[in-house]
């Protein structure tokens, strides 16, 4: 029995356009991972009709990227991309082809791909269009240029990096002439923009092995031209793999010694990003001299914690370990998890003192939320009054 690839409305858009007279299959890493068994998303269709084609089959259409074939086609509610057959120019910039020229032919449109996993197409009826030998390669588990590695390579030298990510998510290896050509152009990757390797980075955090990864990032030369590498590999290695892509950028940063603002300015990371790699940071300085304390519950969120926690269990493997079911205890047994939580606020204050507002009520306000903390006084307005007031009289 044939199993039919892509969802019903994906493969209505295949009809319609065979339908029209035009050539039209899935293609790429969806067709990779349904071949290995997993969930096909971003589906995406190649097809011998140019994009002002595309656009007089369907009533519905978006245009996303035309000068190089894409259209958007809504098909009962759902978006698919539908792409211009197509082979490319020279590469200038190391990332997007100078030329973009339509072709009929879908060989020569798999032939510009990266790899050989990756230049797979699938009919509407299930039928595997396989030109470059890559079911045969995804049976041995390797990863393979399409045609001549380097030449894949200068066209989009992001390319090599895939190549060493795929390591980590599928476990493959990388066949020995792609391997030997991404350690000849290593330095290319200097032409890619932070922003895309941040996007790899984050994929690598998310898989497996992301420790497989960095030793071909070591191996292949691609370390010494990346932003903050070298980098203390076995001292990585140790903590993978990750919960979060964030628990792998925490572990850069630590393994690495490197300052929160030294990774979030290297790799453009958000202000969230960045917040919680400093708080890691503070924790995990925290963590080296002492347990955890009570304001380091208060203060610092379960997935700080657990991922300082972790850091300090793999990297410095010293003192006693906190589990992460006594963490998640710890936390929840404070009597207020955040100021929010705070019975009183500042209207109160100027109730009971009969005082204008000013300076000191935020002063008091955090006086008030230690005391609650430390269990001087229970998070209920009488009992917090006659603290508050006591103090306040007896220090005027």
């Amino acid at each position: 029995m044939t199993v039919l690839f892509g969802t019903a409305p994906s493969r209505e858009v295949i009809h319609t356009l065979e339908e029209a007279g035009y050539e039209a299959v899935f293609v790429g890493g969806a067709v990779r991972d349904f071949l290995l068994g997993k969930p096909a998303t971003d589906i995406d269709i190649a097809t011998s009709a140019e994009p002002q084609e595309v656009k007089a089959v369907f009533p519905m259409t978006v245009d996303i990227g035309t000068a190089h074939g894409t259209i958007l086609v809504l098909m009962n509610g759902e978006p698919i991309e539908v792409t211009t057959y197509r082979t490319e120019g020279t590469y200038t910039d190391h990332r997007r082809p100078d030329k973009v020229q339509f072709v009929k032919s879908l060989r020569e449109d798999l032939r510009r791909r990266d790899f050989t996993m990756n230049a797979l197409a699938i009919t509407k009826d299930g039928e595997l269009i396989d030109l470059f030998g890559g079911k045969a390669d995804m049976a041995d588990r390797i990863i393979r240029a399409v045609g001549i590695a380097a030449d894949r390579f200068n066209e989009d030298a992001l390319r090599m990096f895939r190549a060493i990510r795929f390591t980590a998510v599928l476990g493959f290896d990388i066949e020995e002439q792609t391997f030997e050509a991404i350690r000849t152009n290593a330095n290319q990757i200097r032409y890619i923009s932070v922003e895309r390797l941040k996007a790899e980075m984050d994929k690598l955090f998310a898989s497996n092995n992301p420790a497989k990864a960095f030793r071909n990032i070591q191996n292949t030369g691609l370390n010494l031209y990346l932003p903050l590498f070298p980098l203390d590999i076995e001292k990585f290695s140790r903590t993978v793999p990750f919960e979060s892509v964030m628990e792998g950028w925490a572990c850069f940063m630590i393994s690495g010694n490197f300052s929160s603002s030294d990774v979030a300015n290297a790799y453009k990371l958000s202000n969230a990003e960045k917040m919680f790699l400093s708080s890691v940071k503070g924790a995990y300085t925290n963590r080296i001299d002492r347990q955890f304390t009570t304001d380091d519950y208060y203060h610092y969120d379960l997935a700080v914690l657990y991922t300082t926690e972790k850091l300090f269990k793999s990297l410095r493997n010293t003192g006693q370990i906190i589990s992460f079911a006594e963490i998640k205890e710890m936390k929840e047994s404070l009597p207020i998890q955040s100021l929010a939580d705070l019975s009183v606020d500042g209207k109160k204050l100027m109730a009971w003192t009969s005082q204008k507002g000013g300076r000191w009520i935020g002063e008091w306000i955090e006086k008030i939320e230690k005391a609650v903390l430390y269990g001087i006084c229970e998070n209920e307005p009488n009992d917090i009054k006659e603290w508050f007031l006591y103090e306040f009289n007896r220090k005027k």
